[in-house]
């Protein structure tokens, strides 16, 4: 069964997104914008084992879709002239210029050149992030992997604690009191957390792997880290991502307890589709403005097109966010951010469209699930159509 509404011109979706959470255990959110209103908002599928369904106001847990968030929470900074994105980091952060880091600049983290992607062997285990402080200050120390600029490799874990540091210490709030205060409350958004608070748990969906990767920790899963290793072009990408008890974290309670912005956001489609609406529209939405449409221009352009030395192709990126990709090509101008399990938002200004995706049934990667790329495309064919 489908909730939610949808405006006749988009009536396709609705069918769409029936047949992604009909073939799957679990369920799903979808939310579209065109320019600037909603024109769909609906939900399917059941929000744990025990089939409890999909409510309208369901958080779900979307990995590095948060990314996008955290981003945006810092090109609010730059609009009002408080952070330079080609000033070094340590211009913020004094601590960062550690390891000879002071040449690294803004810039660099959010289009993912400051090759600090490393997260291997830098924590004990996953359970280190759960200490914000404690990351902050260990990622700050941290040398670079090879010279700032020269590569772009994803910085899969450790972005949300170096982008987050920066707003921190420029805003003098917390990361979560600050998006709360500059994007939550202005946008009247039902559901943006980075660590959902426990009074709000009960609206978080259950994570339900589809295709775990297995016990990371076991011998035969360290066996194969040391041989693929030994591949040149994998090292980057097994640096970036393995920390023993990962999947454990995944698993336990303490994946809320405390912001970790580069994979434990908990959002409703409805909020991740009007934050991006905002960024279509130029950096407004229903007369709240985010930021001026000078600095979403910038944020939204395009950085480097190599190969990403950590996800291996071109994933085209701005200013901490990526390409915008649908089943049916890449859109030109269009931005956002997928995250591990299918759950996604962007935007394309161009047609001043919004989509924003969740679900709780992860199939591994971002790249291994299709639905938000086929959904993507179905909006955008409904938008060229439409003359609402």
């Amino acid at each position: 069964m489908i909730d939610g509404f949808v405006h006749p011109a988009f009536g396709p979706l609705s069918d769409a997104l029936q047949a992604t959470t009909r073939r799957k255990r679990g369920g799903a959110a979808l939310c579209v914008y065109h320019r600037g209103e909603k024109v769909a908002d609906m939900w399917s599928g059941t929000s744990d084992r025990e089939g409890t369904p999909w409510r309208s106001d369901t958080l779900c847990t979307a990995f590095s879709t948060g990314k996008g968030v955290a981003s945006t929470a810092l090109h609010i900074l730059a609009d009002r002239g408080l952070v330079d994105y080609d000033a070094p980091v340590a211009t913020y952060w004094p601590e960062f210029a550690a390891n000879d880091k002071s040449a690294v600049t803004v810039r660099h983290l959010l289009c993912h050149e400051a090759a600090l992607h490393r997260i291997r062997g830098v924590v004990p285990d996953a359970f280190a992030f759960t200490d914000w402080s404690a990351m902050c200050d260990v990622l700050a120390a941290q040398p670079c992997a090879w010279p700032p600029g020269t590569r772009n490799g994803y910085h899969g874990l450790t972005y949300g604690w170096l982008v987050g540091g920066i707003i921190e210490r420029v805003s003098g709030k917390s990361l979560t009191e600050f998006i709360d205060a500059e994007i939550t409350r202005p946008l009247g958004l039902d559901g943006v957390f980075f660590g959902v608070p426990p009074a709000e748990r009960h609206r978080l969906a259950l994570l339900l792997a589809r295709d775990r990767n297995g016990n990371t920790d076991s011998p035969r899963a360290l066996a194969m880290i040391q041989r693929v290793e030994r591949f040149r072009r994998t090292r980057a990408a097994i640096d970036a991502f393995f920390v023993l008890r990962f999947n454990e974290l995944l698993d336990s309670d303490a994946l809320q307890a405390a912001p970790m912005p580069a994979f434990n956001g908990a959002f409703t489609a409805r909020s991740l589709a009007r934050l991006y609406a905002a960024l279509a529209n130029g950096g407004e939405l229903d007369g709240t403005r985010l930021m001026s449409a000078e600095t979403v221009r910038a944020a939204s352009t395009v950085q480097n097109t190599r190969p990403d030395a950590v996800v291996f192709f071109p994933m085209r990126w701005r200013l901490g966010y990526h390409l915008a990709a649908t089943s049916r090509g890449v859109l030109p101008r269009g931005f956002g951010h997928f995250g591990y399990g299918g759950s996604g938002a962007w935007c394309d200004p161009d047609s001043q469209l919004a989509v924003a995706f969740t679900t709780n049934t992860l199939a591994g990667t971002p790249f291994g699930d299709s639905r938000l790329l086929r959904l993507g495309a179905l909006a955008m064919a409904c938008a060229r159509r439409s003359t609402h």
